[in-house]
């Protein structure tokens, strides 16, 4: 420790501080710090301390504050004001606070203050106090600069809040249309007192497919925006500029459109592809978009545009994948004496390709084949299984004539041989003419049972001739059913996507098929297959259904 500055009048000092250690702890705070003595002499203070005072740099330790103010130029009403609560805290020892308390700087001009004083005692005697000030100004604007960032806080996190609930609302729609329909009702009134979202058709042409008026109808059915339409736009609006490449256009005054006093057209568009444009408008004029706002609608038009791309890109993956799929199932041929059709649809907006077969060829001696199947799997390799799966049944059926649960017998060999696919399921058999009729011979390798709908309605499943899945015990004899087909009767042959999902189990799925086939029985072959598939399909599987029918004439 060092000696501090001298007392007035060569009084021996009071009290023992480090000039060094005071200006490393206190030398940046932006409050003033002084150290007095007893007599209310300064021993040390901080910059602050003698700016706000007025005094020039370390011309303060050594007065005393009162006497110093006094000497100089403060009127009198100012002179003894503020340092008779100080003084008298420092004859009594006591802490003391106190707020908006004037005191004169160094040119007289009155400083309003916070202080607080705390005492510095040794036993009972008062040597000195450390006294804190900060201008009341200083303060508030600190207060207000505090309040303001947690105001600003505060809305950042309620726009991220809002922002995922809008990339929630997008993500979750069935399709482009309904989440731009969910968008609309976020954006108003958010963001604005009415949003219009517009899909770019083709050149010079948009599609208008959702909008929202603040207090009026939303989406389909709203009126006021003008109902869903197709319409052409002009190069030189705002909104044809920006669907011809244009950043986001400002819009204030006539500009922005009836009824509106600024107006924002924001883009949908990412990675250089332009899929549409947000329109926003609002009608006070007092709120203009800020420079926040239009970045938060920017922000929000770019997970528009990013959904929109994800749409496109895996409705073209799932297109693709169907008409791969398609191009790997069979013509049915055309057979006297029966009716044929088939329906084949992929998985719901799936971009995969399924495992899921039907086929139908005459065979050497006479009798049609007939074949469902479903290789494991919902991948290109599935699919490339399901095709050599499918030949090797064809090859193996015309070599050589037999039940068919001898051929499915070699099938199963075969694949193991060969590695065609770990595991599998179908139905094999064959339609015979018998008399006025038909007969179905059968065998079933774990796959879903086939179903005979009678004239009437009447439906019947044939669990007959099932035995264990492919790719599991080649060497296991497999049984051969059969039942005739009188005219009339169509026979059901479908995968399991039409009966079975985590949802529903196969008996259950099996007692719905047949009463939706019996209120079906009816309808042509094709529509009977068509109106199944859409009636009873899982969306998230892919579903085949093949239909024989015997006609009532036989």
């Amino acid at each position: 420790m060092q000696d501090a500055a001298a007392a007035p009048r060569g009084e021996p000092p009071c009290l023992v501080v480090d000039p060094d250690g005071f200006r490393t702890v206190f030398g940046a705070l932006g409050a003033g710090v002084c150290v007095l003595e007893a007599s209310g002499a300064v021993v040390l203070c901080n910059p602050a301390a003698e700016r706000l005072l007025g005094f020039r740099a370390g011309s303060l330790p050594g007065r005393v504050l009162k006497e110093a103010a006094e000497a100089d130029r403060a009127p009198v009403d100012l002179r003894s004001a503020g340092w008779g609560p100080l003084l008298e805290a420092l004859h009594t020892g006591r802490p003391v606070r106190r707020e908006a308390e004037v005191f004169p700087r160094a040119d007289g001009t009155p400083l309003r203050v916070t202080w607080t004083c705390t005492p510095l005692r040794r036993g009972p005697r008062v040597d000195g106090a450390v006294v804190v000030f900060q201008e009341v100004t200083a303060r508030k604007d600190a207060r207000a600069r505090q309040e303001a960032q947690l105001a600003h806080a505060e809305d950042v996190n309620a726009a991220l809040v809002w922002l995922a609930g809008v990339s929630m609302a997008l993500v979750s729609a069935a399709d482009a249309e309904e989440g731009l329909e969910r968008l609309a009702r976020l954006l108003v009134p958010r963001l604005a007192d009415r949003a219009v979202l517009d899909l770019a058709a083709e050149p010079g042409w948009v599609r208008r497919v959702a909008c929202a008026d603040r207090g009026r109808a939303t989406g389909r059915e709203s009126v006021r925006c003008g109902g869903l339409q197709r319409f052409p736009v002009s190069s030189g609006e705002p909104l044809g500029r920006v669907l011809r490449g244009s950043a986001t256009r400002t819009l204030t005054g006539a500009a922005a459109g009836p009824g509106a006093a600024a107006g924002l057209v924001v883009p949908l568009r990412l990675r250089g592809r332009t899929y549409g444009a947000m329109s926003l408008t609002r009608a006070d004029p007092g709120r203009p978009f800020s420079r926040e706002e239009v970045d938060l609608a920017e922000d929000v038009a770019l997970r528009a545009a990013l959904t929109l791309e994800n749409i496109r890109l895996y409705d073209e993956q799932a297109h693709i994948a169907a008409i791969l799929q398609r191009s790997m199932l069979t013509d049915l041929p055309p057979v006297t004496g029966l009716e044929l059709a088939a329906r084949y649809r992929p998985a719901y907006r799936s971009a995969e390709i399924g495992g899921d077969w039907y086929d139908a060829f005459p065979l050497p001696d006479g009798p049609l084949a007939l074949a469902v199947g479903d290789v494991a799997g919902h991948d290109l390799q599935a699919a490339t299984r399901m095709g050599a799966l499918r030949n090797m049944l064809r090859a193996l059926a015309v070599d050589h004539a037999e039940p068919p649960g001898s051929t499915l017998r070699r099938l199963d060999a075969a694949m193991g041989h060969l590695d065609v696919a770990d595991s599998a399921t179908a139905v094999y058999g064959h339609l015979r003419r018998a008399g006025g009729g038909w007969r179905f011979e059968w065998s079933s390798a774990g796959h879903p049972p086939p179903v005979l709908i009678h004239p009437g309605g009447a439906t019947a499943v044939l669990h007959d001739g099932h035995g264990i899945l492919l790719g599991v015990a080649p060497d296991t004899r497999r049984p051969t059913a059969t039942v005739p087909l009188p005219p009339g009767v169509t026979l059901l042959l479908y995968t399991d996507g039409l009966v079975e999902s985590r949802l529903q189990s196969l008996d259950a799925g099996l007692d719905r098929l047949c009463r939706e086939a019996g209120i079906l029985a009816d309808r042509p072959p094709a529509d009977l297959c068509a109106s199944l598939v859409d009636a009873m399909g899982f969306p998230d599987d892919d579903v085949t259904v093949i239909a024989a029918r015997v006609p009532a004439d036989g």
